[in-house]
């Protein structure tokens, strides 16, 4: 990890006593606060985050963060990632939590920044995941990604990263005398027979199993979260390609956020602890937030701007 920093409880809880006044609901509320000028601090959290399990573990942390910041803390749940930018770029939303191409897309909006990344036993060696293709374990026929033409597959959004922009790239590398490109990749009939979003990276597995779909991209995290709670079993599906390492889903703060705040954040952050959040919300038993900065997406950025020059 680049450019990392340590920032001591002491000078935290200074902060959090001098910021304290502007988180009051019974004052006028002080925009440098971390409640911003509503008073409350807003975190966005993508569908992949929002399921029924994970609801408990991410009041958890609002609760938590709420006590430390001394003002409400609220979650927002977004429609995509679309969403979830727009609302980082009018302030809306002060928090959010989202994969490297939402950040790579973010970037080129609004001046967001990544402060935290998620990383496997809080190791900032281990911050990375990967984006794995999977069909059904019934499909004898396909068993890599060079099976998969003609074949119908269901992206899970436009603008996740291991849903769609790193499966895309992989695809067009497996198939260099193809000329492929992200809107052949995209259109019916072109390269698949029938090619679909399936809005989650759940619904793209349960659309696997069922056989509504023969491939969907999915991040290997989600997958062996989804196995460990019971929603799939193991021998329903199989891997036929994994792709290489990718920076891991990251806390990005809005343009409008203090500096103070970011600190005050960034040190939460990294502190915090509560299991259920990583397991539930994370998807990585046992993983931690560690720091981080834009340099750490670098490569995505790149590479979201190559795919989508097509």
């Amino acid at each position: 990890m680049k450019n990392r920093r340590l920032i001591s409880l002491g000078m935290a809880a200074v902060s959090a006593a001098l910021l304290l006044a502007g988180c009051s609901s019974g004052e006028a509320a002080d925009p440098n606060s971390p409640g911003g000028e509503d008073g409350v601090f807003t975190i966005a959290y993508a569908p992949n985050e929002s399921t029924t399990e994970s609801a408990d573990a991410r009041d958890g942390l609002a609760e938590d963060l709420s006590e430390y910041l001394g003002c409400p803390v609220e979650e927002i749940e977004a429609s995509d990632y679309n969403a979830i930018i727009e609302a980082l770029r009018t302030g809306k939303a002060d928090m959010a939590y989202m994969g490297s191409q939402a950040l790579a897309l973010g970037v080129e909006r609004t001046d967001l920044e990544p402060i935290v990344m998620k990383a496997e036993d809080g190791d900032p060696e281990k911050a990375i995941y990967h984006s794995v293709l999977i069909t059904s374990s019934a499909n004898e026929d396909i068993n890599s990604i060079e099976d998969i033409k003609g074949r119908t597959m269901a992206f899970v959004d436009p603008d996740s990263t291991s849903g769609n922009l790193v499966p895309t790239a992989e695809i067009i590398q497996a198939f260099p005398d193809d000329d492929l490109n992200t809107d052949i990749l995209h259109t019916n009939g072109d390269f698949f027979e029938a090619v679909s979003y399936s809005g989650s990276h759940q619904a793209g597995l349960k659309a696997v199993i069922m056989g509504d779909v023969d491939v969907a991209p999915i991040s290997d995290q989600i997958l062996a979260s989804e196995i460990a709670n019971g929603n799939a079993a193991e021998g329903d599906v199989k891997i036929i390609h994994s792709s290489g390492a990718i920076p891991a889903e990251a806390m990005v703060v809005a343009e409008h956020v203090s500096q103070e705040t970011r600190d005050m954040l960034t040190e939460f952050l990294t502190t915090y602890d509560n299991e259920d959040y990583f397991t539930d919300v994370i998807k990585v038993p046992g993983a931690r937030f560690v720091e981080c900065d834009m340099s750490d997406y670098e490569d995505i950025i790149e590479l979201n701007k190559i795919i989508n020059q097509f």
